[in-house]
């Protein structure tokens, strides 16, 4: 797949979602992040944007408030014949500017990827450290006795 046409970060459509749960669902099954139902990304659709090449979506992210001061990025997957294009960082900034828009001056990120949120402006928090809210979409994931994930957060200045 060729990037024919520019990128276009956009507000993501019910034309996507499928195309959204494709690309999800393969990090899922990496066991990298939560599968997510057609209902669930249909529920949620306004909390999501994707990345578009003019044919075909090849990265999708989602805002998820979890606080007046506190949203969370989630669902964030670049399709895998796209890795390595910056996809990811555009959507997170996207993501970031779309918080402050909301009034919303932190953002979490529960995630392996500490080197790539690094890049972005995330730093490193103590899970502890984080309010209740965060963790109640916990109780329908496989690892919760053993959470190897790292909380990081941006801080918008």
């Amino acid at each position: 797949m060729g990037m024919t046409k520019a990128l276009t970060i956009r507000h993501a459509t019910m034309h996507d979602v499928d195309q959204m749960l494709t690309i999800i669902n393969q990090y899922a099954q990496q066991g990298l992040m939560l599968p997510r139902t057609k209902l669930s990304v249909c529920e949620n659709l306004q909390s999501f944007i994707v990345a578009f090449d003019g044919n075909q979506v090849v990265g999708v992210a989602g805002l998820h408030i979890l606080w007046e001061d506190l949203a969370e990025i989630r669902s964030l997957a670049i399709d895998e014949n796209a890795k390595g294009m910056g996809i990811g960082k555009q959507l997170v900034l996207s993501l970031i500017e779309r918080s402050g828009q909301l009034g919303i001056n932190r953002i979490l990120s529960l995630t392996y990827q500490k080197e790539f949120f690094e890049k972005c402006g995330f730093q490193l928090v103590a899970k502890e450290s984080l309010p209740q809210k965060v963790w109640k979409d916990c109780i329908n994931c496989s690892k919760l006795p053993v959470c190897d994930e790292i909380a990081m957060i941006y801080e918008v200045a």
